[in-house]
């Protein structure tokens, strides 16, 4: 055991010396520790509706209906109304920039209305003034669903009540902490196939197993290394989440599917380096190949990114629990795999 906690030191000093290792943990730890700064510009990417009065919108309204649907789109403080006596004037001023969207509003014969949206092209600011129209026009079409109830000869079902979710609480839960659990596996996965990669085309292993060290040993010094890196980066990245005001809810739990994430891809990466002894092509092999097990457990009842998410949420379910279970035993039969197959095919 000593002489594998011996490499596994040697690992670890090596990775010290890597500016690519260090600079992408150093960007980790800039987004974990300034979160609550970062979330506050990221949502307006992820829920631009979330902006609320941050920015406001001037609705040109126009069209024979555009007095009934004026008042509606005027209801939110995110929103400036200004009315046109005709399209081309509304039109016009949009031309012009004195407004930032157009809405024309036209009665059909049937008793319908009809609305043409003009919006700017190509920018962020048509992300939000799309985000208002479409708001404006929901509440649009619910005034007109009341007001032409009595038309109905049946009472139809009730409509459940609108609820709104917090914005910057499901970025941080659904995308940040995922992102920041999941990355620091993948990277380690890709160190796992270039070390091993690199000592085999440099021939060092025989090196290594004059220690003395047997392959296993070998595989056990790197993969200590390599496994134990992942969750600690995230043991830190969640208690600079908490101090931000994200709490996380089940932490260990949280962590173990991480360990075993991490497992899984280590596991990966040393199986690619067997097979492709090249560490350029090695690196390709695994990145292609970590990107589509990634995509392939989406397909589970439950992927590992909703998993964490629910962990961290606490709102954990039985199938939850059963995919980190499934996720610690994969890890840990493909490392037991991985292992006696590289002490056959160096025996052999």
């Amino acid at each position: 055991m000593d002489s594998r906690l011996t490499l596994a030191a040697r690992e670890f000093a090596s990775l010290r010396r890597e500016k690519t290792i260090v600079l992408a943990i150093a960007i980790q730890l800039f987004v974990a520790a300034f979160s609550s700064l970062l979330v506050v510009g990221l949502v307006s990417l992820y829920a631009p509706g979330a902006a609320g009065g941050g920015l406001v919108v001037t609705v040109g309204v126009a069209g024979d209906a555009g007095g009934d649907i004026a008042p509606t789109v005027g209801a939110s403080d995110a929103r400036h109304v200004r009315e046109y006596g005709s399209a081309a004037d509304a039109r016009a001023a949009f031309r012009d920039g004195e407004v930032d969207a157009v809405l024309v509003a036209d009665r059909l014969s049937n008793g319908r209305t009809s609305v043409t949206a003009l919006v700017p092209d190509g920018s962020f600011t048509t992300t939000v003034v799309v985000t208002q129209l479409k708001d404006a026009l929901t509440a649009y079409e619910r005034e007109r669903r009341a007001d032409l109830s009595y038309r109905l000869d049946r009472q139809p079902l009730d409509v459940p009540p609108e609820r709104h979710g917090n914005p910057y609480f499901g970025f941080a839960y659904t995308v940040l902490v995922p992102a920041l659990c999941f990355l620091p596996a993948f990277i380690s996965g890709s160190i796992a196939a270039d070390s091993v990669a690199e000592e085999r085309e440099r021939g060092t292993f025989d090196l290594l197993r004059s220690a003395p060290l047997s392959i296993p040993d070998i595989v056990d010094g790197k993969a200590l290394t390599f496994v134990a890196i992942a969750p600690v980066q995230v043991a830190a990245w969640f208690a600079l989440l908490s101090l931000n005001g994200t709490p996380i809810a089940h932490p260990v739990a949280a962590l173990g599917f991480v360990v075993a994430t991490t497992a899984v891809l280590v596991v990966g990466g040393v199986a690619v380096a067997l097979a492709v002894p090249k560490h350029r092509e090695a690196q390709l092999v695994y990145s292609f190949g970590a990107i589509g097990v990634f995509g392939a457990a989406t397909l589970l009842p439950e992927s590992p990114q909703n998993a964490v998410a629910k962990l961290a949420i606490g709102s954990a379910t039985p199938t939850t629990w059963l995919t980190l279970a499934g996720a610690l035993a994969v890890g840990v039969l493909g490392y037991v795999a991985v292992r006696e197959a590289a002490a056959r095919a160096w025996d052999s």
